[in-house]
């Protein structure tokens, strides 16, 4: 009882009046097996939880002092009071420390190491040209794509086909570094292919995207990773 955990401001002084009036003598030397007098357990749990300003508690310490059933259940009530507050804190410290991530990434969004759990990036191929075969490489303005996305939502040029199509991408030497497959499909008159990725590991740069239906050539597109 020495901490000064308190919501109704007991001071010091009043902390020191409970326990001279108490005594700890008080677990033994006042039985009250009959509980004769004792007050409602609500009133002895508002006065162990310092919820009970002393001027109201007055009236229940002379019965407190001659009782040691009471006595006993306000210590029980009092240790309880104080996990209770203990929890609350570390509660609070817990919930501080898991918002300081958080509250870094809103506020320097471009210093995070994780990215976010899905991000799909839409490669609108529908108004390039394409370079026929695997060697050559287009001489277009390179889509820009982020190397966090972990999906590709790749609208395919018109008039494409639905179905299996095979999806890689290479070096500007031809050297290979990510394959995939997935399937297209129309809707709305735009031929749609997805497929997962997984580019976190490679470094930002210039690669070719490369795409066909099984057995056919491949149509390259160049690509600005960052």
């Amino acid at each position: 009882m020495g901490d000064h955990l308190n919501t109704m401001g007991y001071s010091d002084r009043e902390e020191g009046r409970i326990l001279e009036v108490l005594g700890r003598g008080l677990l033994r030397e006042f039985p009250n097996p009959d509980r004769q007098g004792c007050p409602p357990s609500e009133a002895l749990k508002r006065i162990a939880g310092h919820e009970m300003p002393l001027a109201e508690a007055e009236k229940w310490l002379d019965h407190l002092g001659s009782c040691s059933p009471c006595y006993r259940d306000y210590l029980d009530l009092q240790a309880a009071h104080r996990i209770r507050r203990k929890w609350v804190f570390f509660a609070a410290a817990a919930g501080i420390l898991l918002a300081i991530p958080i509250v870094g990434r809103l506020l320097f969004p471009g210093h995070h190491k994780l990215p976010p759990a899905q991000i799909t990036a839409v490669l609108d191929l529908r108004n390039r040209s394409v370079t026929r075969g695997a060697e050559q490489g287009p001489a277009q303005v390179p889509l820009e794509l982020s190397r966090y996305a972990s999906q590709w939502n790749i609208q395919l040029p018109p008039g494409s086909a639905d179905g299996p199509y095979e999806v890689r991408l290479t070096t500007e030497q031809g050297e290979q570094i990510f394959a995939t497959q997935g399937v297209a499909t129309i809707s709305g008159g735009i031929t749609s292919l997805r497929v997962e990725v997984r580019l976190l590991s490679v470094r930002p740069g210039r690669y070719v995207l490369q795409l066909r239906e099984p057995a056919l050539v491949w149509n390259s597109y160049f690509l600005a990773l960052y």
